[in-house]
């Protein structure tokens, strides 16, 4: 294995130069620099991490925190996109990622690895949770949330797209092909995504001065929305139009509305949120509300990669949606 020594020598400087530039000193010129790092490619020479970590206090490891189970993790494709943008991002740093799949049933174990000094900062996803119980950890360690906490945490740093102007979006959608009898299947109300879409859709009805009755909730899975629909049918009142918090929750829908021999859009107009795999292959293709999810990944990491290298950077920062407009409606 090439050593320190070996790339001084080869580069005619000395070790502590080549600490200095493998620790990205200012205090060594350019000219050397350029130097010192043509030698260690050379000699494909490999930084020693813990001596590294020794001299910076860093780890040079971010965890990505999942309060959830493990079966609901691996089903969510929002989840999967959301971690191909933080792997991309952070392909292009020295850190390395770290997956904790936390159930809150040991929270104390996650914790304890957190604070532990084996991460220099961790990303808490909680687009199904809405779990904020780790925000106390933001004193010791960079902490960057995946969406906004549902009661408001000081200090917390999170990135998010707006749930509200995307919901309004969805239903003002609905409310222009002429539909006035617009059901929902709204999100759990203790996770802010559910909260927040369900608001959207009825502030648009109210704008619009239409009844905002009609409303079931779900837990954003398939089943969870068959569920809803089921229930929102068996009430017998007219409906023409539909806005699913989710595209999962939307596919369920579209599963009954099948059963029961009604056409999508003829009969019921449908809108979900997500523009995920779920939308993308039903049977019509669904209209949506597209929400960014490997560039929300990707913004975290650089959020929390800012907040650990002490640059600057604003607590919330917010992603805009936009309606694809397919055949469902």
């Amino acid at each position: 294995m090439p050593t320190l020594e070996m790339v001084a020598e080869l580069a005619g400087v000395s070790r502590a130069t080549v600490s200095r530039v493998v620790n990205d000193s200012p205090k060594v010129t350019p000219e050397i620099t350029r130097s010192v790092q043509a030698a260690i490619a050379e000699l494909n020479y490999v930084p020693n991490r813990a001596a590294r970590s020794l001299v910076n206090r860093r780890t040079q490891a971010i965890a990505l925190v999942v309060p959830e189970s493990t079966a609901k993790v691996f089903a969510d494709p929002f989840f999967a996109s959301v971690v191909q943008g933080i792997a991309l991002f952070l392909a292009e740093t020295d850190y390395t990622l770290n997956m904790l799949i936390s159930s809150e049933g040991r929270p104390e174990k996650t914790r304890r690895y957190l604070l532990g000094g084996n991460v220099d900062g961790a990303i808490v996803v909680s687009h199904h949770s809405g779990d904020h119980s780790y925000a106390h950890l933001g004193q010791a360690l960079p902490i960057v949330f995946g969406g906004r906490p549902l009661a408001e945490q000081n200090g917390s740093y999170y990135v998010d797209v707006d749930n509200v102007a995307g919901a309004i979006t969805a239903t003002e959608h609905l409310l222009s092909l002429g539909r006035r009898r617009i059901a929902t299947i709204a999100g759990p109300q203790d996770m802010p995504p559910g909260v927040d879409r369900l608001a959207g859709w009825r502030q648009a009805l109210g704008r619009a001065g239409v009844s905002d009755a009609m409303v079931e909730l779900g837990d954003f899975s398939p089943a969870s929305g068959a569920a809803a629909m089921r229930r929102l049918l068996d009430r017998g009142g007219p409906i023409d139009a539909l806005f699913a918090a989710n595209d999962q929750m939307a596919a369920g829908a579209f599963s009954v509305l099948h059963e029961r021999g009604l056409r999508i859009p003829g009969d019921i107009a449908v809108v979900g949120f997500d523009d995920d795999y779920f939308g993308a292959t039903a049977t019509p293709a669904l209209t949506t509300v597209h929400q960014p999810a490997a560039q929300l990944g990707a913004m975290m990491a650089e959020v929390l990669v800012k907040i650990i290298e002490g640059v600057p950077v604003e607590r919330v920062t917010s992603l805009p949606t936009a309606l694809v407009v397919r055949d469902s409606a």
